[in-house]
């Protein structure tokens, strides 16, 4: 095909991470033409373990199926979740097992690079896909029926919609005049993959201790994935320590639920902050995935709310009709269909870490209270879980 100096696109998608990648393969398979730019290549997945792992909900799962990724993943690297086991800090304690809920499970947990690599040959099969990478945008000049993006290395693209996919420190969203709102929490979240000594089963635990929540992910074989979320200055000791030292914290943060640990990857931390943002949407621009919203990840849904942000913008612009892709209607309708799944998640991640990180009596006999509550009215728990997991 012969190369021009100026391509046009119904839609850019600035950012190739799981979210942008998705949102492209979405864009396509209602009939957009799409270009995919991301400024760093992607690497090939390796043997070695990943140390961010994330849990895709069912939703999710069947989101992915239909673009054309989740084919792409190797079974051996999947595993699912089939119960979760969740304890507060005064023996509250609730339990969510799929088999009660009447559903096949509750989660499938694997390797951030192994599903970024899964995407990125579904991006690389379609046609509809035009990928720039490596390539950054050095400027974007909006207009009313299409915007102009130059290139660092030089080309030039045209689009009716530019996607803002490209993470919390969104550029397209600064360039847009989009403001965000971010509030540190003042924590961090520890990740790091191990060998465990008793099999999970498929059950994935979390404790709420003291203002820390720390998560046991499963993976396949008898392997975890830890995420222990806590003080940032905590963070920073934990990730410091001897091997063995931390395999042992680990093990008593646990309650050695899982008996002895050996590490399987090198320890690391990440910031944690909630992020918000007024409108996710400007004239003839869209953002998804964290460049949109940040939560906390308590719940494991942020990477889930991203593809829910995909999957609703390619809805919107397929009934678009005439109308461009730009155009401000449509976008509104795609911010006012995503603001309430946001913000009840923001919500709720907000609300558990705060209200867990109360110390006084009464806040701590009501959380654990209510676990316990919760835990007994099986029709009401399990349409939390279908809330959760399949919407």
């Amino acid at each position: 095909m012969t190369q021009k100096t100026t391509q046009r696109f119904h839609a850019a998608v600035i950012g190739a991470g799981l979210v942008g990648t998705s949102t492209a393969l979405a864009l396509a398979r209602v009939g957009l033409n799409v270009a995919l730019v991301e400024p760093r290549l992607t690497e090939l997945p390796g043997e070695d373990w990943d140390t961010r792992i994330y849990a895709i909900s069912p939703g999710s799962e069947a989101f992915l199926d239909r673009v054309g990724a989740w084919r792409n993943l190797g079974a051996g690297r999947v595993q699912t979740v089939f119960r979760m086991d969740v304890s507060g800090d005064r023996k509250g304690e609730m339990v969510m097992d799929a088999y009660e809920a009447g559903v096949p499970k509750l989660a499938s947990i694997l390797e951030s690079g192994r599903l970024q690599h899964a995407l990125w040959q579904a991006a690389k099969e379609q046609e509809a896909i035009t990928i720039f990478c490596p390539a950054g945008v050095a400027t974007v000049e909006w207009g009313d029926r299409h915007s102009t993006l130059s290139l660092e290395n030089g080309r030039a693209i045209e689009a009716e919609l530019i996607v803002g996919a490209d993470g919390r420190v969104s550029q397209i969203r600064k360039l847009a005049g989009i403001e965000a709102r971010t509030e540190p929490y003042n924590q961090s979240g520890v990740v790091a993959n191990f060998y465990v000594e008793i099999p999970h089963r498929g059950t994935a635990f979390q404790w709420f201790r003291h203002g820390d929540i720390i998560a046991y992910l499963p993976l396949p074989g008898n392997r975890m994935s830890l995420v222990w979320s806590t003080s940032t200055e905590h963070a920073q000791e934990l990730v410091n320590l001897p091997a063995n030292v931390f395999c042992e914290q680990v093990i008593g943060a646990g309650l050695q639920r899982l008996g002895k640990l050996e590490l399987l990857t090198p320890a690391a931390a990440f910031p944690l902050s909630l992020m918000q943002v007024g409108m996710p949407v400007g004239p003839g621009c869209a953002l998804v995935g964290d460049a949109a919203h940040g939560v906390h990840p308590l719940a494991g849904q942020g990477v889930n709310l991203g593809f829910g942000d995909a999957e609703t913008l390619a809805e919107v612009l397929a009934a678009r009709g005439s109308a461009s892709c730009g155009d401000a209607e449509l976008l509104q309708r795609y911010a006012r269909r995503r603001a309430e799944p946001v913000a009840r998640m923001q919500a709720v991640t907000d609300g558990l870490l705060r209200l867990f990180g109360m110390d006084s009596e009464l806040p701590a006999l009501a959380r654990n209270s209510g676990m316990n509550v919760l835990n007994r009215i099986g029709p009401l728990k399990s349409a939390m879980i279908h809330e959760a997991f399949f919407n």
